[in-house]
This record gives structure tokens, C-alpha cells and sequence, in this order.
């Protein structure tokens, strides 16, 4: 029995890793109605404690996965269930941003980024819930599948947790602050966020032109690495060996809301890397970036003056009032104000660039505070995720450890602009040594 054989025979289909699946699916050891009907099992048994989606249709996905199952792989992806936050729009399924202005709108084509996958063989699921039009306002109602007392992440709230809970092998999320790699983190499953504007938001609905990027969730690096070559992000095939590899351990200017477990996670990954053989130093950013967790806050808010202005004008009754307070300039950001946040920006990325060389592969830095908050009305604080957004930076986020509360808690790498090709292959070199348990997650939530 060869590997392939003996992984199928040995788990349900929903339990594979989106690369372990497309292997079997390549080989005709599984068929994409068997991976399908298995993670339709999945979510039918879980759903009501997870609450993940908000538009599926388990009979037209098993048509689609018959069809599919009809036809010669046709791209990376083939025969891949892929779950889409419900601000991306689909041509089989509404698009409602989790908001009662749109609510059963279907504007019957679909995003750029869900073309690319379509177009690469994947079967489109159904759409995760989100926070309403990825900004602010209603909550989803997902909840974290280790603890549904606490939430998921957002805003990027269902789709990381289904990636987590085994419903389905892939997701897209969304970040404008911190909104895909924090899920990643309180969910403990992988999550890549490329460099800005490398996956195109055509179909997306935007809240900042200058932050918002489209990331993918997965259960493994090498996921990652399978949907970014459907993006022609091509996988490196540059060696990497973990000793010698220099590594910048961040703290970053929001070191004084890390919590015991977000310190834990970073002290952890950083001792693997170490007794690795990596060279694991302290890097403390200069002084500019220090003002960019200020200056994300002024142009998110600054661009969502613009982005929600149509609903203030049309739909101003049912709009949320964090959404009319962007629009009405609640913040008081003035014209000289969002210009010196973005020419601190522009100052700042070609800074953060220039660490990287001889002396820098890679930094480590947190996803998050610590574990999950506690509670349905929150999200968590995007505070280490802001900073890398504004710079535009590709990052990926890797499970590390739980926390006192049994909760998993990751660490982020991150790299140079457009650097999303060697940061992934970085990435699953140092994995392993980050993540050593990774069928924790298997252990905890299955059965």
C-alpha cells in the first residue's frame, strides 16, 4: 500500500490537507464527490455549534463535484472544495456582506480571485460568514470551533473557522487590518495574506483601496503554496536549511498588548528556531514605524468615508453607526492629516525592505495579542497585524502552541514586498520546527 493509499484508507476525506487531497484526486484515489460529500458530512454535524456559513446548497456543490469528477484535472486545484467570504461575489451563490442592505443579492458573476480558483479546478462550497462588509457593524455568528464560547477572528470570522473545525480544506479572507492572519491564529490553522494588490479585488467589496488584500486559508504550508500557484505565485524551489537562516524576532512597536499566551507563542517559536540552529536576534524597528499603527487607523477610517458612502445615502436607516460615524468623519482625520499617514507609509516601506539581506531572511513576529477573546461581540485587537498590512509586506501565519485556555495561538512571518514566493518557501521550511504537533488540532476538535 503506498503512501497516497494508506492516508485515504486511514482518515475521512475531510481530514486531509488540501495538498494531500489533490494528490489523491490527481491519482483517481479519491474522487471530488467523495472529498465533497465528506465535508458536507462534517459541517451537517457541526454547524449548529459553529455556524461558519451563510449560503450553502449540498446539492448543487455534489452536481458540480460530479462534474468535475467527469473531467481531466484541470489546474492546480482541481476537485478542491473552496470556501469564499461572503463579501466576494460568486455566480452560484448571493453575496450579502453579512449586512441587511444586500441581504439575497446575487449578482451572478464571480470575483477575479474566485475565477482564478474556479479556473484551476476548485469546486466553490458556499460562503462563510463574515463581519458586515468586512468593517464593522453586525458580528458574524461564527464561533471558534475549540470553545464556541469565544470568537473566531474576524473579520474573516467563517472562513477561518471552518478551515479550522475540518468543513472544508481551503478559504479566502480578507485584510484591511488584521482581519485573515488573526483567524489564523485563533483557529490554528496557516493563512497567507500576499503582498498588496498581488491577487486582484475585482468582485470584492473594498472598505480602504490602499489596504484591503485577499489571503487564503489552508491546513499547511505547502496549501498555501498550492493556491498561490493558481495566482502564478511560483513555489521556490530554493533550499532552505533552518540553521544558519537569520531570523528578526519582532516584538514590534505594539509589544505592551501582547498577553501571556501571544508572549508565549512568540518565546516558543523562537527557542524551536534556535535550538534548530536558526540565528534567532531581536530586531527592534526604527522610529517611523512606531507612528504606523496611528496612520492605519486615520486611512482606514479615512477611505471608509468614501467606500460607505452609497449606503449612507441610500440605505442610511439600516446602516451600522460605526459605518455612518467613518462616513461622517467621526475620527476628525483632516486632508493634512491622512497625507502625512500616507507619506509616513511610502516613508516606511522601502525602510522595511532594506532590513532584508545578508544579515535578514525573515522575521517572526505575533498574530495576535494571545488566545481567543472570550465572547461573540468582539473579534480581537488587530493591533500586530495593522502595522504589516500598511507596509504592503506578504505574511503568513503558522500555528505555534495553546494557550492556558486551551486555545491555539500562532506566530506570523513576514517579508519584503513581493516577496510572497521565498516567504512561502521560508515558510514550510520552518514549520515544521514551529509547529510541531500539527495534527493537535485533529486531536482536539474530531469526534
Amino acid at each position: 500500500m503506498d503512501f497516497a493509499t494508506s492516508v485515504l484508507t486511514a482518515t475521512d476525506p475531510a481530514q486531509l490537507t488540501a495538498s494531500e487531497a489533490a494528490a489523491l484526486i490527481r491519482s483517481r484515489q479519491l474522487s471530488c464527490e467523495e472529498l465533497v460529500r465528506a465535508c458536507l458530512a462534517r459541517i451537517d454535524a457541526r454547524e449548529a455549534a459553529v455556524r461558519a456559513w451563510l449560503w450553502l446548497d449540498p446539492a448543487h456543490v455534489i452536481r458540480r463535484a460530479r462534474e468535475l469528477d467527469k473531467l481531466p484535472p484541470k489546474g492546480p486545484l482541481h476537485g478542491l472544495p473552496f470556501g469564499v467570504k461572503d463579501i466576494i461575489d460568486t455566480a452560484d451563490f448571493p453575496t450579502t456582506h453579512n449586512s441587511p442592505i444586500y441581504d439575497g443579492m446575487q449578482v451572478g458573476r464571480d470575483a477575479a480571485c474566485v475565477g482564478v480558483v474556479r479556473g484551476s479546478g476548485a469546486l466553490i462550497l458556499g460562503k462563510t460568514d463574515t463581519v458586515e462588509f468586512a468593517s464593522g457593524g453586525r458580528k458574524a455568528l461564527t464561533r471558534n470551533p475549540y470553545n464556541p464560547a469565544h470568537t473566531p477572528g474576524g473579520s474573516s470570522s467563517g472562513s477561518g473557522a471552518a478551515v479550522g473545525d475540518f468543513q472544508v480544506p481551503l478559504a479566502f479572507g480578507t485584510q484591511t487590518g488584521g482581519s485573515h492572519i488573526r483567524p489564523a491564529s485563533f483557529n490554528g490553522i496557516y493563512g497567507h495574506k500576499p503582498s498588496w494588490n498581488v491577487v486582484s479585488r475585482e468582485g470584492v467589496r473594498m472598505s480602504s483601496m490602499t489596504l484591503d488584500t485577499v489571503g487564503w486559508y489552508g491546513r499547511s504550508v505547502d496549501d498555501l503554496i498550492l493556491v498561490g500557484t493558481a495566482f502564478r505565485i511560483p513555489e521556490d524551489k530554493t533550499p532552505v536549511t533552518v540553521k544558519g537562516l537569520r531570523v528578526g524576532l519582532c516584538r514590534s512597536p505594539a509589544w505592551h498588548a501582547i498577553e501571556p499566551a501571544g508572549e508565549l507563542a512568540l518565546a516558543t517559536a523562537a527557542k524551536r528556531l534556535a535550538d534548530a540552529g536558526a540565528i534567532v536576534e531581536d530586531l527592534e524597528l526604527p522610529e517611523p514605524f512606531n507612528r504606523l499603527h496611528d496612520a492605519h487607523a486615520d486611512i482606514v477610517n479615512a477611505e471608509g468615508r468614501a467606500s460607505f458612502l452609497p449606503e449612507y445615502i441610500n440605505a442610511y436607516d439600516i446602516l451600522a453607526p460605526d459605518l455612518k460615524a467613518k462616513v461622517e468623519n467621526a475620527r476628525g482625520t483632516t486632508p493634512e492629516k491622512l497625507l502625512a499617514s500616507y507619506a509616513l507609509a511610502d516613508r516606511c516601506r522601502p525602510l522595511f525592505d532594506a532590513l532584508f539581506g545578508p544579515a535578514l531572511d525573515v522575521i517572526l513576529t505575533p498574530s495576535a495579542p494571545g488566545e481567543a477573546p472570550e465572547g461573540l461581540h468582539t473579534t480581537g485587537n488587530a493591533i500586530f497585524n495593522s502595522m504589516w498590512t500598511l507596509l504592503h509586506v506578504p505574511t503568513v501565519g503558522i500555528p505555534c502552541c495553546f494557550g492556558a485556555r486551551g486555545l491555539p495561538v500562532g506566530v506570523t512571518l513576514a517579508g519584503p514586498q513581493l516577496s510572497d514566493a521565498r516567504l512561502l518557501g521560508i515558510a514550510k521550511a520552518l514549520a515544521p520546527v514551529i509547529d510541531t504537533d500539527p495534527k493537535a488540532g485533529l486531536d482536539r476538535l474530531w469526534g
